[in-house]
């Protein structure tokens, strides 16, 4: 029988709204990682509701570990394609979480560049008038910053 249609829901099955509470995610986050795809379709009672399993706990708590740990939605399909697949080397997945690491540390780059510049424009800042503030005057000209890019 397809997964889609309606079946009689097995005694450990769980409603979108435990399944929620179980892991953390909201009930219309769960709707779209099924719609996209990173969560299997549910199976549907024969009132059409979405029923779901212990596996399906366990994928959405990967999902949301690895959103919470700041990977992309293609990522995440990658890793969950991986996980699927235990008898798989891990090295295409130390290759995302390497790819992933690079950016953040590139951001994090970027975040502490813009934080000096915030803070050296605060810094200058003499508080008189607005003709001769500091903040105005290095938002209206980029030359005035440290760093050409931020």
């Amino acid at each position: 029988m397809p997964a889609s249609a309606p079946t009689s829901a097995p005694t450990s099955a769980l409603t979108i709204g435990a399944l929620a509470k179980r892991t953390g995610v909201k009930i219309p986050t769960v709707r779209y990682y099924e719609s996209i795809g990173l969560l299997p379709e549910a199976p549907r009672t024969g009132s059409n509701r979405r029923t779901y399993d212990e596996a399906s706990v366990r994928r959405l708590r990967f999902i949301r570990h690895a959103r919470e740990l700041g990977f992309e939605v293609e990522a995440i399909r990658q890793l969950l394609t991986l996980a699927d697949d235990p008898g798989r080397p891990c090295h295409e997945a130390d290759v995302l979480a390497r790819a992933h690491l690079a950016e953040i540390e590139s951001r994090i780059t970027r975040l502490e560049a813009l934080r000096d510049e915030v803070r050296r424009m605060v810094e200058g800042c003499a508080q008189g008038e607005v003709r001769s503030c500091h903040v105005i005057e290095v938002l209206a000209d980029h030359a005035h910053c440290l760093h050409e890019r931020h």
